[in-house]
């Protein structure tokens, strides 16, 4: 590879230190040293795509907590790692912990209907869970669950570096908001997350089972579907 001039040769270092340091993220001081240069010439949509799948199967196998006897599946997270919009719920049920997937069965069907009415599909964002497996019973993560999981998400957020976060649920935005306030009084604001900025609305399971949240939760993704299309 031959490189022209300086500004040419300030991109190719600039380039050469963000791979070592996503490295690092994935894989702290062991730095994997056989980097293929030709790298440097793929979109950033490919190498976001390629760390997030380095980053899956360093961590699919995770045994930090006791859900990993009972799962089924470890649901990392699915979606477009380009976007600039990410959505994180709480954990896997028993649908996700089949398919290994994020809101699948009847609330994932109820968000694909949420995203549609603002005009994003799953194509277009990227969702995943605080937690990667399910707790039984869909019961509420317990504290130790969640910062076994809280490494993984991180890198998660570090790679894609959303501009927009989408918050879905009360125990996600307990963890990400860092309260413990009610949703009701966390929902219907612009919140900054990550750099990123963030809104707060209700997790598609407790619409179906409280349809009269639905309003309210409308509200929520308009808001959320000005900031993104303004920003």
């Amino acid at each position: 590879m031959q490189i022209s001039n300086n500004t040419e040769t300030l991109d190719f270092l600039d380039q050469v230190k963000t791979y070592f340091q996503t490295e690092k993220t994935l894989y702290g001081e062991d730095l994997y040293l056989d980097y293929d240069f030709q790298n440097l010439l793929r979109s950033e949509s490919e190498k976001k795509r390629d760390v997030l799948l380095k980053l899956f199967f360093h961590v699919k196998e995770c045994r930090n907590c006791d859900l990993a006897k009972s799962r089924k599946k470890f649901v990392f997270g699915s979606g477009n790692p380009s976007s600039r919009i990410m959505l994180i719920g709480e954990a896997p049920g028993a649908n996700e912990d089949l398919q290994g997937k994020p809101f699948v069965g009847e609330a994932g069907k109820l968000l694909d209907k949420i995203l549609a009415a603002i005009k994003l599909t799953r194509n277009d964002i990227f969702l995943t869970n605080i937690l990667k497996c399910r707790p039984p019973q869909n019961r509420d993560p317990l504290p130790d669950e969640v910062v076994a999981c809280e490494s993984i998400l991180l890198k998660q957020i570090e790679i894609l570096k959303p501009e927009f976060i989408l918050i879905v649920g009360r125990i996600a935005a307990h963890y990400l908001l860092k309260t413990t306030a009610p949703l009701r009084e966390l929902r219907g604001k612009v919140v900054d997350v990550f750099n990123a900025k963030a809104i707060v609305t209700y997790h598609p399971s407790a619409l179906l089972r409280e349809p009269g949240l639905k309003r309210s939760a409308w509200e929520d993704v308009q808001l959320f579907q000005k900031l993104y299309e303004q920003g």
